[in-house]
């Protein structure tokens, strides 16, 4: 079996805009075909966004239709908590971080940033690939 995939937020937005680089569509396409899954704060954030036309926001509900949403359990609330108080980071992010952490998965960002003090982490940035 492959790598499994927690995809943010911001990659769903790109996607969806057509702004992924050239060279990395097909290589998230295989993702989202084999391994898509998110977190119940991604569907939040990309969902709850307020400023969805009627046709964004309903292309954004049929294209997550596909993936398989991770909720909160015990395990990620307390990889949650226990990257809280390590480092200084989001709740948003420390919940996304966690789930990947709890469940063995890579996460997909463009923003890596949020995320570089997690040195259990593996992290792929379609934006900085160049294969």
């Amino acid at each position: 079996m492959g790598k499994k995939y927690l995809i943010d937020t911001n990659i769903l937005i790109y996607f969806l805009a057509g702004t992924i680089p050239e060279n990395q569509v097909q290589r998230l396409t295989d993702v989202f075909l084999t391994s898509f899954n998110i977190s119940v704060i991604t569907k939040i954030e990309l969902l709850g966004w307020r400023k969805h036309s009627a046709e964004g926001l309903l292309k954004s509900v049929e294209f997550i239709s596909n993936a398989n949403t991770i909720f909160l359990d015990d395990n990620i609330a307390e990889q949650s908590i226990l990257l809280k108080q390590k480092i200084s980071i989001k709740l948003p992010d420390a919940v996304i971080a966690a789930t990947c952490v709890a469940k063995g998965y890579t996460l997909v960002t463009r923003n890596t940033g949020d995320f570089t003090k997690i040195d259990s982490l593996d992290i792929f940035n379609p934006f900085l690939e160049t294969h």
